[in-house]
C-alpha cells in the first residue's frame, strides 16, 4: 500500500513537471512568435503603434472639446492639424539653421581639412602609418563605394519612406480618435462576461500612463531647449538653436539620445573651429542640463509616470531598437510602461509587474500636485 501511494506521488509530480515544461515551451514559442511579427511587420505596426501613442495624448482633450458641442470628426481634425503644425514647425526651424550652415560652408571645408591634417599626422606619430599609405587606403576605400549614383537613390527612397510613414501616422491618429468608441466596445465584447469593468480599467490605466509619460516629456523637451539655447548662446557657439534643438528632441531616445546630441555638438563646434575652451564648455553645459533634468526636471514635470527599472529601461531599449530600430527605441518606455500596467492589474501577471518596476514610489508631477 505504501509503495502504490508512493508511485502515485511520483506520477502526479511528473505530470506536474510535464505541464510546467509545456507551459514555459508554449510562453517562449508565444514570444518568439511576437518578435519574428514584430520585425517582419515593421514597415505596418511602427506606423499604427506610433498613431496610438500619439493618439492617447488627445483623448483627454478631445473629450474635453466634444462636451463643449464639437463633433467628433472636428476634435480628430484639430488635433491631428496640431500635430502637424508642431513638426511642421520644428522641420523649419532646423531647415531654416541649415541655411546657415551652408552660408558657412567654406570655412567648415578648411577647419574640416586643418583637423583631418592634424589626424593624419598624429596617426603618422603614433602607428608609423605615412599619409601616402593613409590616402591610399582611404582612395581604396572609395572606390569599394557605390559610384552609380545609388546613394541618391537610397536618399530619396529614405525621404519618401520616411513622407509615407508620416502621412500613414497622421491617417491613423484621426481614424484612432474617430473610432475610439468603437475600439472600447470592441474591448468590452471580446473581455469575459465578468472582467468588462477591470479590462477597460486596464486600457484607461495604461492609456493615461503612456499619454502623461509622452505630454511630460514634451514639456521636458522644450524646457530642454531653452537650457541648451542659452547655454551654447553664453559659451559663443554659432547656430546655438540648432544644437539646442537637436539635443532636445534626441531626449525622445533615454540614455542614448543625450549623449548622441552632446557628440553632435562636439563635432559642430570643432568643425566651425572652437577651440579646446568653448568644447570644454559644451561638456559642462551638457553635465549641467542633465543634472537639472534628473533631480529636478524629470520629478517634477514628468514624474514617475512610467515606473520601470533601469534593467529592464535598457533592456527594452536594446530589444525595441533590435526589432524596429530608431521608432522602436522611441516607443519602447511608454509600450513597457503599458505591459507592466497590464501586468499589475492581472493576478497571474503580477510577478512580471513587479520584475519590470521598481520600488520607487510613485509620485504625481509638479503640474499634477498644483490641480
Amino acid at each position: 500500500m505504501h509503495t502504490m501511494t508512493n508511485s502515485k506521488v511520483k506520477d502526479l509530480h511528473k505530470n506536474n513537471m510535464g505541464k510546467s515544461i509545456s507551459k514555459v515551451l508554449q510562453i517562449t514559442f508565444t514570444l518568439v512568435l511576437i518578435v519574428v511579427i514584430l520585425y517582419y511587420g515593421k514597415s505596418i505596426l511602427a506606423p499604427l503603434a506610433i498613431a496610438c501613442i500619439l493618439s492617447m495624448l488627445f483623448v483627454a482633450p478631445s473629450v474635453w472639446m466634444e462636451k463643449k458641442g464639437l463633433p467628433r470628426w472636428a476634435t480628430a481634425l484639430i488635433a491631428v492639424g496640431i500635430l502637424i503644425v508642431c513638426l511642421v514647425g520644428i522641420g523649419f526651424l532646423l531647415s531654416w539653421q541649415l541655411q546657415n550652415f551652408a552660408e558657412q560652408i567654406s570655412s567648415l571645408k578648411q577647419n574640416l581639412s586643418q583637423i583631418l591634417s592634424s589626424v593624419q599626422h598624429w596617426i603618422q606619430d603614433r602607428l608609423d602609418i605615412d599619409q601616402a599609405k593613409q590616402q591610399a587606403i582611404a582612395e581604396e576605400q572609395m572606390k569599394s563605394q557605390p559610384t552609380d549614383g545609388s546613394t541618391v537613390k537610397q536618399l530619396a527612397s529614405g525621404f519618401f519612406g520616411l513622407l509615407v510613414d508620416f502621412i500613414l501616422v497622421m491617417v491613423y491618429t484621426y481614424l484612432l480618435l474617430f473610432y475610439r468608441s468603437r475600439l472600447k466596445k470592441f474591448l468590452l465584447k471580446i473581455a469575459p462576461s465578468g472582467d468588462q469593468k477591470k479590462t477597460m480599467e486596464i486600457a484607461e490605466s495604461a492609456s493615461k500612463v503612456a499619454a502623461n509619460y509622452m505630454t511630460g516629456l514634451a514639456k521636458m523637451i522644450v524646457v530642454l531647449w531653452i537650457l541648451y539655447g542659452f547655454g551654447f548662446t553664453a559659451i559663443g557657439v554659432e547656430n546655438a538653436l540648432f544644437f539646442a534643438v537637436i539635443c532636445g528632441l534626441l531626449e525622445l531616445v533615454p540614455f542614448i539620445g543625450n549623449l548622441t546630441g552632446t557628440a553632435i555638438a562636439i563635432v559642430g563646434v570643432t568643425a566651425q573651429g572652437g577651440d579646446t575652451n568653448m568644447i570644454v564648455g559644451v561638456i559642462l553645459i551638457y553635465g549641467f542640463v542633465q543634472f537639472v533634468q534628473t533631480y529636478l526636471l524629470e520629478p517634477l514635470i514628468v514624474g514617475n509616470e512610467v515606473n520601470i527599472n533601469p534593467l529592464f529601461t535598457i533592456f527594452s531599449l536594446v530589444a525595441a531598437e533590435a526589432v524596429w530600430g530608431i521608432p522602436g527605441m522611441i516607443l519602447a518606455i511608454p509600450v513597457t510602461g503599458m505591459i507592466k500596467i497590464i501586468c499589475d492589474r492581472i493576478p497571474r501577471l503580477q510577478p512580471y509587474g513587479y520584475l519590470i518596476g521598481s520600488d520607487k514610489k510613485a509620485k504625481k508631477s509638479f503640474w499634477k500636485r498644483k490641480k
